[in-house]
């Protein structure tokens, strides 16, 4: 009888987790969408390109909402069964508190499992292949970042501002800044750039230039600067290359390419993974704290369902029941905000990220410590 009643609670809350993971997902997912499709339609390309593109960010929105969706339904489905007086049950067939807390730890181990195969393995996957298709189609990406008020550093070495941009594609109070360098033909240490009242994106030979009207080109280096006035100029932009198209974001990269690079870069340990993605010191910062949101994060579900469990250590009967239930929530919910903050305090200093990646696993043990002492006490 023990055995089925656990059985159908946890088998409630898997339902509600899977109802609401697919409800939520899904609005998150179109919103996502709709901005997406503006970028890949405007130069017409098909639907196709925007419906794979979409669905492999699926698995993203879902993982980053686990935790969040699992609180809510233990909360939910336990609050619910009190309220109804169904838990009441197990402590008549004899169920202690505590051996109920056990049984809920070895179910959101469960969770704490699933978790980790979509940040550690599927979402890496479903990333660099959505990177791929960009990189493997002939998108021209150029006028769909031309938007007006909007600084854009998509590509490599220059930085575009556009004041307007009209439903012809005419542009107005053009800002542009190029630091490519063309091996120094300029001189070392020079970036240029060019301010145009008008101009306009055009297309020849499958390359793409940016004519642009009455201006100023503003050479600067460490020692003068340059400026030469323009009627009319042509700017190539298809000399220039894209950022998301040469390497693969950190979170596009595989787990086990960030472990090798952390073994590269840390451990000094020969390799050519600076050759595969953005391998250097200057990311290593981000690529701890992307291994850190992949394995670390997911151990707070183990945290989050001790904290859900409690909702059994008191009875509706309890004068206090609602107040024990919003701090229980509180807490909850504090929890998953601390998970997402951890990322932040993620450095170089290994005993730090060691501490951070446990601390939810110690915290849990203390936690569940204090709980079988006042159990064993009566106190709760």
């Amino acid at each position: 009888m023990k055995k089925l009643i656990f059985r159908n609670i946890f088998k409630d809350i898997t339902y509600f987790f899977l109802l609401s993971s697919l409800s939520l997902t899904l609005i998150v997912w179109v919103i996502q969408s709709v901005n997406f499709l503006d970028f890949v339609t405007e130069d017409g390309h098909g639907l196709g390109l925007y419906a794979t593109y979409s669905i492999l960010n699926l698995p993203k929105i879902f993982s980053r909402l686990i935790i969040f969706l699992f609180f809510i339904s233990t909360f939910y489905i336990l609050y619910k069964y009190e309220d109804n007086n169904e838990i009441s049950i197990l402590w008549i067939h004899g169920v202690k508190k505590i051996e109920f807390i056990n049984n809920f730890i070895k179910f959101s181990i469960l969770f704490i499992i699933v978790q980790l195969l979509f940040t550690y393995l599927i979402v890496p996957t479903t990333q660099e292949k959505a990177r791929s298709l960009f990189k493997n189609s002939d998108i021209d990406y150029l006028p769909s970042i031309l938007k007006s008020k909007f600084f854009n550093d998509t590509i490599e070495d220059v930085t575009i501002f556009v004041g307007e941009k009209d439903i012809n594609g005419n542009l107005k109070h053009i800002f542009l800044k190029d630091n490519k360098d063309y091996n120094n033909d300029r001189g070392p240490n020079t970036s240029q750039i060019i301010l145009s009242k008008s101009g306009q994106l055009v297309k020849k030979n499958k390359k793409y230039y940016l004519i642009l009207n009455d201006g100023n080109i503003i050479n600067l280096d460490s020692k003068k600067t340059n400026i030469i006035k323009f009627n009319r100029s042509e700017f190539n932009l298809s000399r220039y290359t894209s950022k998301t198209t040469i390497y693969p974001k950190i979170q596009e990269t595989s787990s086990n390419l960030l472990l090798q690079c952390i073994n590269f870069l840390i451990l000094k340990n020969s390799s050519n993974f600076e050759k595969i993605f953005n391998c250097d010191e200057q990311n290593i910062d981000g690529v701890l704290k992307e291994l850190h949101k992949r394995l670390g994060v997911p151990l707070y579900i183990f945290l989050i369902g001790l904290i859900s469990s409690c909702l059994v250590l008191k009875t509706k009967s309890n004068n206090n029941f609602n107040f024990f239930k919003f701090i229980i929530f509180i807490f909850g919910f504090s929890i998953i905000v601390a998970s997402e903050i951890s990322v932040q305090f993620i450095n170089m200093g290994f005993i730090n990220n060691f501490v951070i990646l446990l601390s939810p696993i110690i915290l849990g043990i203390i936690f569940y410590i204090l709980l079988k002492i006042n159990l064993g006490f009566g106190k709760l």
